[in-house]
C-alpha cells in the first residue's frame, strides 16, 4: 500500500468511526429498553426526529448559529434532550404500559403505528420541507497528519460520543438506578418482589434511550446539516441494524455494532460506490439473522414454547 493509499484508508478510518458514533448512540436506545421490556421500540427512529427539530427552534430561536460555539452547542443538546425524554416518557406511559400484560405482537403493532402517527404529524407540524440545520461549530480542519485531515465536527462527534458512552456504562454499573435496571432486566417478578418499583425504572429507561436519540439527532444535524419529518426512518434502521449486530439488549454490543456499521458504510462508499451504502445495512442483517441470530455479543437463550 502506497502513502496515499494510506491516507485515503486513515480518512475514511476517521469519518467511519464519527458516523459508527451517532449508530452506536441511538442503537443504545434500542438496546436499552429492549433489555428491560424484550420490545423492538420501532418509534425510537422518530424520537430522534422530533430531538433534531427540538435542537433547530431552539437554534434559530436563540440566534445560536450567530454566537457558534461549545455553549451554543450545550445548549442545542440540553434542548433536545428535554423534548426526547418527556416524548419518550409519553410514549411509554400512554402507548406500552397499558399494553404490557399483551401479546407481543399487539405491542409491536403499537409500535409501529406510533412510529407513523409520529412521522405524519411531523410533516403536519414541522412541514415536509428540509431544513438547514443550525451551523453552531464550524467544521475546520484542525490539524493535518500527513494528507490526512481531522476535522472539528469529527473531533465534536468522537469526544461527545465517547463521553456519553463512559456515563452511561457508569449510569448502569455504578448507580443504585443501574442495579434497578439490570435486575428488571433480569427478572422483572423478582425485582418486584425485591421492592424495586419497576414503573419508575421502565420510565427512567425510557428517558435514558430517549436522551441518547436526542444526543445523536444533533450530532447528525451538525454533521449532515439538512433535517426533515422523514430522517428518523432510514438513520433509524440502520441503529436498529448495528444493535442487532452487536447483539440486541447488549450495551457493548450496540457501540461495537454501531462502529462495525459505521466503518463498513464508510469503506463501501470509498472503495466500491454510494449506490451499495443504504443496502449494506440491510445485508449485514440478513447475515446476521442467518448466522448469528443473537448478535456478536449477544448470549444464546432458549425460549420455552
Amino acid at each position: 500500500m502506497d502513502q496515499s493509499s494510506a491516507q485515503e484508508f486513515i480518512q475514511h478510518l476517521i469519518n467511519g468511526i464519527s458516523l459508527g458514533s451517532i449508530y452506536a448512540l441511538i442503537a443504545l436506545g434500542y438496546t436499552m429498553v429492549y433489555g428491560i421490556l424484550q420490545l423492538i421500540n420501532f418509534a425510537h427512529s422518530e424520537v430522534y426526529m422530533v430531538g433534531a427539530f427540538a435542537a433547530y427552534y431552539t437554534g434559530k430561536g436563540l440566534g445560536l448559529d450567530q454566537h457558534p460555539g461549545f455553549g451554543a452547542l450545550f445548549a442545542l443538546l440540553l434542548a433536545a434532550v428535554v423534548v426526547c425524554s418527556i416524548l419518550g416518557v409519553t410514549i411509554e406511559r400512554l402507548a406500552y404500559r397499558p399494553l404490557r400484560k399483551a401479546p407481543k405482537l399487539n405491542i409491536l403493532i403499537t409500535a409501529i403505528g406510533v412510529s407513523l402517527l409520529l412521522q405524519y404529524s411531523g410533516q403536519i407540524i414541522f412541514g415536509a420541507d428540509p431544513k438547514l440545520f443550525p451551523e453552531v461549530i464550524k467544521d475546520v480542519t484542525v490539524f493535518q497528519l500527513g494528507g490526512v485531515e481531522v476535522r472539528s465536527l469529527d473531533i465534536t462527534i468522537l469526544v461527545v460520543g465517547t463521553l456519553v458512552m463512559i456515563g452511561l456504562h457508569f449510569l448502569v454499573h455504578a448507580t443504585k438506578i443501574g442495579t434497578a435496571m439490570r435486575a428488571v432486566s433480569s427478572n422483572t417478578m423478582v425485582a418486584r418482589l425485591m421492592g424495586i418499583n419497576v414503573d419508575q425504572v421502565i420510565s427512567f429507561t425510557f428517558v435514558i434511550g430517549s436522551s441518547l436519540a436526542g444526543i445523536a439527532s444533533v450530532l447528525v444535524g451538525l454533521k449532515y446539516p439538512k433535517i426533515d419529518p422523514l430522517m428518523g426512518m432510514l438513520f433509524g434502521i440502520k441503529a436498529f441494524v448495528a444493535a442487532v449486530l452487536g447483539g440486541i439488549g447488549s450495551l457493548p454490543g450496540a457501540m461495537l455494532g454501531g462502529v462495525i456499521l459505521g466503518l463498513s458504510e464508510e469503506m463501501v462508499v470509498g472503495y466500491l460506490s454510494s449506490t451499495y451504502r443504504d443496502a449494506l445495512a440491510f445485508g449485514i442483517l440478513i447475515v446476521i439473522l442467518l448466522f448469528r441470530p443473537s448478535g456478536l455479543l449477544g448470549s444464546q437463550t432458549r425460549e420455552k414454547v
